[in-house]
């Protein structure tokens, strides 16, 4: 891992979203340098499934060596921000820092996202970032070394990250369109920057995308703390970058980047926005294994790939895999719906009727999806698989194939 060098200490960051998960992470980094940090977040009382409040927060920071100023922001209140800076310049005597981490995210398509989620994804990732920086830049412009730290992808215009979350990548875009912007208005004067994880980060959004077991293919929060205070410890004359932490830590030397693993060896889901070349790989080795599906095939009547997957996972099926899964998956190929509700619903009737429906697979694809080479979770985020209806329902799918696939 990156070791503090004490550039920040004295300095005064301001962070979104810091009272929990990425946010959080780079404000404990700062602390250990004697950093004051403005946690600027909404939880002021415990949530009851979200870990944290500003406070806790605050506490951590503390108890790791810096000073804490909790302070109840909600993005989509331009009030609450100007007041938080009024009182961040007023305990600390400025602000040296700003990073936009606070975000929300909706996974859904044109037609299923609705109006107040549209309004909520734009006001808190755009609106919220852009007004943010406004309230900071004029104490900023005042710092030595100041910084505007936005956590926003590259701006990747390659259609398949519009097609399946237009909303959401249009509202992590215009925050990206804020650095390209505001980096060239205070060039010279404020270093504005973009940082973005090239894997998924194990955090508590994470967990309700993927369920229980998508930690394992995550990285922990510690390595975007450890590239955010790179960049922030750099002069201001660096701006205006689009910054992937596994790249900017391997240029700063970072060699072993396995300690940033929550299962280290265990292969690593990519994150949205950038292209994956391991999608190529994998399809390579679908097309094999889909052969080996046709030639094991037993009966005496020799059946398609798709048919002979539904017959060994109709033989393999059990309550177990009932009890793990509980819900309904249904698949449909080449223009024709396969549902597997007789194979997990039929037998126990007592399971939600709730369905997951994953319309744009073809035929052969259905046989690689099952046997563990085509990943639901990678084929979704590098825009090869289309999911309507409940992500996390949706995603524990992939812990039901690693068991089945041996059977396979």
């Amino acid at each position: 891992m990156l070791p503090n060098t004490g550039k920040l200490a004295g300095c005064t960051l301001f962070i979104t979203g810091a009272s929990r998960g990425i946010g959080k992470a780079i404000a404990l980094k700062a602390a250990k340098d004697g950093a004051n940090i403005v946690i600027a977040a909404k939880t002021a009382e415990p949530h009851p499934t979200l870990p944290g409040t500003i406070y806790t927060a605050a506490a951590e920071i503390e108890a790791a060596g810096g000073k804490a100023l909790p302070c109840v922001v909600n993005v989509r209140e331009e009030q609450q921000i100007i007041d938080a800076v009024e009182k961040a310049v007023k305990t600390f005597g400025g602000i040296d820092i700003l990073v936009n981490n606070a975000s929300a995210i909706s996974l859904t398509g044109t037609l299923e996202t609705e109006s107040k989620k549209v309004n909520l994804l734009l006001d808190v990732n755009v609106r919220g970032t852009y007004l943010t920086s406004k309230a900071c830049l004029p104490h900023l412009r005042k710092s030595r070394n100041p910084h505007i730290l936005n956590l926003s992808p590259p701006m990747n215009l390659n259609p398949m990250w519009f097609k399946n979350h237009c909303a959401y990548t249009i509202s992590k875009y215009g925050m990206s369109m804020c650095v390209l912007g505001m980096a060239e208005e205070f060039r010279g004067e404020v270093a504005v920057n973009a940082l973005w994880p090239k894997t998924a980060i194990h955090t508590a959004a994470m967990d309700m995308l993927g369920g229980s077991g998508i930690e394992k293919q995550c990285r922990k929060t510690d390595i975007l703390a450890d590239a955010a205070y790179c960049i922030l410890t750099k002069p201001k004359s660096f701006t205006g970058n689009f910054i992937i932490d596994e790249d900017l830590l391997r240029e700063e030397g970072v060699k072993d980047l396995d300690v940033y693993a929550i299962a280290p060896g265990h292969p690593l889901l990519p994150d949205f926005f950038l292209d994956a070349e391991v999608d190529t790989t994998a399809r390579k080795q679908g097309r094999q294994a889909g052969a080996k599906v046709k030639d094991q095939s037993a009966p005496a009547k020799p059946l398609s790939p798709v048919a002979e997957t539904f017959r060994v996972i109709q033989g393999a099926m059990s309550e177990e895999y009932v009890r793990t899964t509980q819900g309904v998956f249904q698949f449909e190929l080449s223009g024709k719906s396969i549902t597997c509700k007789s194979l997990l619903v039929e037998h126990w009737p007592r399971l939600p009727r709730e369905v997951v429906e994953f319309p744009s697979l073809e035929a052969l694809q259905f046989s690689f999806f099952f046997l563990g080479k085509l990943k639901p979770t990678l084929a979704f985020m590098s825009g090869k698989l289309r999911i309507k209806g409940n992500m996390a329902l949706a995603l524990k799918l992939e812990k039901l194939l690693t068991q089945l696939s041996p059977k396979l």
